[in-house]
């Protein structure tokens, strides 16, 4: 078991580290100050297509795909760790390598399981970064950490499909440049649980599709956008399929494994930054005659966070080595995991931060309020903690079941 980064990984790794310094950490208060001028909280700021015109130029662009195209990717899930976690550290970063979600795992499934003419119409403005997508999955009705809940209906009419439902957290909707959402839902109610889910490619602009609201993140207007859609009789081919009829579930497994793995590798990206925040103001603020970074207390909160931010690095990369050495399913209780142990390891480093600050920790002049709010809502992204303790738990327990006795005569 190697974890030590590739040639290629470490070289794109400097080069995302001089990419960040030189052009994005300095873009973050001009991209703040043209969304707050634009009066539209999910307005394109143009120093982000400054910023990805840079990116491409410096090969910088679509690392997170694992398959070769024109368009870049190839990376194994280990070399891409270290390269997400510095993309991470930026709210802005991702988007301006192509690499944020929800994209990135729709550009993965659709290069998986979309034809030839979903591809050219979709994949390739999405690689090119000409356009957005969303992931409509989620439902405010039913307990959608339990996909085959969902109740969203996909129904045959002809050469079409009709499908009629309510959608939330669908993030990016809102978005002007957000083109197309991938919508799973039920075509057979009868079929067994997990072969009842479709997924379809809806073009927003398709009759029938509304937009309700945007949902708030812990009282924040987030640019990307959380909304909740509605789909009324919204009416599209059935050449739209994404893969085949029942096979949804399936594919949202096999977007859902990489996605989950690419939060933690962000996340870890959050607590460095966090943590270098801490640092700094622990040797800047001196209260009672003291800098903060000589009271015992606040050096053990370092120590403590660089212990857990390394913990949480080394199972993110022991899962990323298993998924690129064996699949994903393999994977399955180390992406559980990780999905339990770093949003959490990144709260408490985010906490401790927000503490050593005072009260500029919890106000707009530094990031780590709305970094927290972020990162506390990735305990309930792609599934919350109590879902992966108990896929973990149960792949444990299985280990040591007793053998069944065999029946005789």
């Amino acid at each position: 078991m190697d974890f030590a980064p590739s040639p290629t990984s470490e070289a794109l790794r400097e080069q995302l580290l001089e990419f960040q310094d030189e052009f994005v950490y300095p873009a973050e208060p001009v991209y703040r100050q043209q969304l707050e001028e634009s009066g539209d909280p999910h307005f394109h700021p143009p120093v982000m297509e400054e910023l990805k015109a840079e990116a491409r130029t410096r090969g910088l662009w679509n690392l997170f795909l694992p398959h070769e195209t024109e368009w870049g990717g190839g990376l194994s899930n280990l070399e891409y760790a270290p390269l997400a976690e510095v993309m991470g550290r930026s709210r802005i970063a991702s988007e301006a390598g192509n690499c944020s979600a929800p994209d990135t795992g729709n550009m993965e499934i659709l290069t998986m399981f979309g034809t030839e003419e979903q591809k050219r119409q979709w994949l390739h403005p999405l690689l090119e970064g000409e356009i957005r997508s969303c992931f409509a999955m989620t439902e405010p009705d039913v307990a959608s950490s339990d996909a085959t809940n969902i109740e969203c209906r996909i129904e045959r009419d002809g050469d079409d499909y009709v499908i009629n439902g309510r959608k939330w957290w669908t993030s990016g909707a809102a978005r002007e440049r957000c083109k197309i959402a991938i919508l799973m839902g039920k075509t057979d109610p009868e079929a067994p649980p997990y072969t009842q889910q479709s997924m379809v490619l809806v073009p927003l602009d398709t009759p029938g599709v509304r937009i309700v609201r945007d949902l708030m993140v812990f009282g924040f207007n987030d640019a990307e956008s959380h909304c909740e859609v509605v789909f009324a009789d919204v009416r599209v081919p059935r050449t739209n399929l994404l893969g085949e009829e029942g096979g949804g579930f399936a594919i949202s497994q096999a977007r859902l494994g990489p996605g989950r793995i690419h939060h933690c590798m962000r996340s870890i990206g959050v607590a460095e930054r966090a943590f270098e925040l801490m640092c700094r103001r622990a040797h800047e603020r001196t209260p009672f005659g003291r800098p903060l970074a000589e009271q015992g207390v606040i050096r053990e909160w370092v120590a403590d966070a660089r212990m857990q931010i390394d913990q949480a690095r080394l199972l993110t990369l022991r899962a990323a080595w298993l998924m690129d050495r064996y699949d994903n399913k393999v994977a399955r209780s180390d992406i559980s995991a990780i999905k339990v142990v770093v949003p959490n390891m990144t709260l408490r480093v985010l906490d401790r931060a927000i503490q050593v600050h005072g009260g500029a920790g919890v106000c707009q002049d530094f990031p780590l309020a709305q970094m927290y709010a972020m990162q506390r809502t990735l305990r309930l992204a792609d599934g919350p903690d109590e879902v992966h303790r108990r896929t973990l738990g149960r792949l444990e327990l299985a280990k040591f079941a007793p053998e069944q006795p065999v029946a005789v005569g």
